[in-house]
């Protein structure tokens, strides 16, 4: 029950909230009541995964591999309650920054939408609902990306949507050509399958395939060109849902194809994975520290922060995986939080140039703190979630022998931590530019937008203070998933 209570907590408020459009103030409530009740779903949620074990739900009756199921492990229910949690905050900060015009446009509905979406992919255990859950994100963020209509806005959503039908039409042919080669879509189904085969790589063309159009999603090397220019343009509210949750629900399809799909055959691709990650992470970073607009910035920080991620994943051991998982954890609730930061400075500022802001941390102390403190957990210095999420992953790749992706993980950290300081330096710490106006200065910027800063900043602390109580949930969660037996086992009970 708490499976597709999940998912139909935002579907619900969204159909209210259609049917309240025009009332500006019933759309703002809707979003907050709607996400907080999300949120509080996916706390007894991940309660309930952590003291039972994993929970299936095979909606109809129709019992797996027939039936449609849906399946919250550790995994999922860890992600499922981060993008809750972010999703809330965000709805807040929506309150004062998404203007009437834009709210009368369905903004409300859409984000709830997109929410649905992304909580059903984490929730869903086949693989052709995947697709279905993704051609929703499609749907929802296409025209979140457009509200507006500004020239900017058009032409980075014009990428978006080509590039991720490109995606979608890879995923529809590979889930076609596995399926016409084990028959089934239930990805533990596909796991039992392969297992008793005496070819399990049978299906690594499709599975290739299948990882292909996940790493297009998650803007990983070389298919991330596109997502630069789309996650700048819109408002702040948007690309901190975008940058928070969409990318990284490419990552978790490529975490579940490998372990329960490719797995038997992983040794065959290992080392280009391996190199993925660290051009996805090269690119990223130079992107990053080549550009001077705050947005531009931390979109490139994206394709060089899910490199990261994928390096823990491509070595696949208890200890990386972990690594990576924490990562996520971590890298959804700070980078949400840039670019919440990013467009109080836009509120502020008119612009988020750097050359064209200064001296907010003089203005507002509170906001400069909140800066620092997700800046640097990015950057990975201690003892914020940062750097914990990439000792991990340093200490994993130099366990393996990976020398090079070690010597990638160090590198890239330095060059974001430049990054990060250009704009501390810039934005904060530095007077007040020279080219600001007049009436800059009596701008307040409202509690509404600066609290979800806050408290997404005191929540990257806790990650780093406490993090051994999240490392230890990752490890445990790394180790279901290369032993994916109690998984099959939980959803197909005796119909194998």
């Amino acid at each position: 029950m708490l499976i597709i209570l999940t998912i139909l907590t935002p579907f619900i408020f969204a159909i209210i909230s259609l049917l309240l459009r025009g009332y500006r103030t019933a759309q703002r409530s809707i979003a907050v009541l709607a996400t907080l009740s999300t949120l509080i779903v996916s706390v007894f949620l991940i309660i309930e995964v952590d003291k039972t074990g994993i929970i299936v739900l095979h909606s109809g009756g129709w019992v797996a591999p027939f039936g449609i199921s849906l399946v919250a492990d550790r995994l999922s229910a860890i992600l499922v309650l981060v993008s809750s949690f972010v999703a809330f905050f965000v709805s807040i900060y929506a309150w004062k920054e998404i203007g009437n015009d834009l709210i009368n446009r369905h903004f409300t509905p859409l984000c709830l939408f997109l929410l649905m979406g992304v909580l059903g992919a984490y929730l869903t255990g086949d693989l052709f609902n995947l697709y279905v859950w993704f051609e929703v994100l499609l749907v929802s963020s296409f025209i979140l990306l457009v509200l507006g209509s500004e020239r900017t806005q058009l032409r980075g959503s014009l990428k978006y949507v080509v590039l991720n039908l490109l995606s979608s039409t890879l995923f529809l042919i590979g889930a076609g050509l596995l399926y016409g080669k084990v028959g089934t879509l239930n990805m533990a189904h596909i796991a039992h399958q392969l297992n008793q085969s005496n070819q399990p790589e049978l299906v690594s063309s499709s599975g290739m395939l299948l990882l292909v159009a996940f790493g297009l999603k998650a803007g990983v090397f070389p298919l991330f060109f596109w997502l630069p220019g789309s996650y700048a343009t819109p408002k702040s509210s948007i690309s901190a849902l975008f940058a928070g949750l969409l990318t990284k629900v490419g990552v978790y399809a490529i975490i579940r194809t490998l372990t329960l799909i490719l797995e038997p055959s992983l040794n065959h691709f290992q080392g280009v994975l391996i190199f993925v990650a660290i051009t996805t992470m090269i690119f990223g970073v130079i992107g990053a520290v080549a550009q001077t607009k705050i947005s531009n910035i931390l979109s490139f920080h994206i394709i060089s922060q899910v490199g990261y991620i994928l390096a823990g994943v491509s070595i696949m051991t208890v200890s990386s995986l972990a690594a990576a998982i924490y990562y996520l954890v971590h890298h959804i609730v700070v980078k949400a939080n840039l670019f919440l930061i990013a467009g109080i400075v836009k509120y502020k500022f008119g612009t988020d140039h750097i050359i064209k802001t200064g001296g907010l941390l003089k203005a507002y102390p509170i906001i400069g703190l909140t800066f620092f403190v997700s800046a640097f957990s990015l950057a990975g210095l201690p003892p914020l979630s940062g750097f914990w999420a990439k000792l991990g992953i340093l200490q994993a790749s130099l366990k393996n022998e990976h020398w090079l992706l070690s010597f990638t993980v160090v590198l890239v950290g330095i060059f974001t931590l430049i990054s990060m300081l250009k704009i501390w330096l810039g934005t904060f710490w530095s007077s007040a530019s020279s080219e600001t106006k007049p009436n800059e200065s009596v701008i307040k910027i409202p509690v509404q937008m600066w609290l979800p800063c806050l408290f997404l900043a005191l929540c990257t602390v806790s990650i780093g203070l406490f993090g051994n109580v999240l490392f230890e949930y990752s490890e445990q969660a790394a180790i279901d998933l290369l032993n994916p037996t109690k998984y099959i086992e939980s959803v197909l009970g005796g119909q194998k």
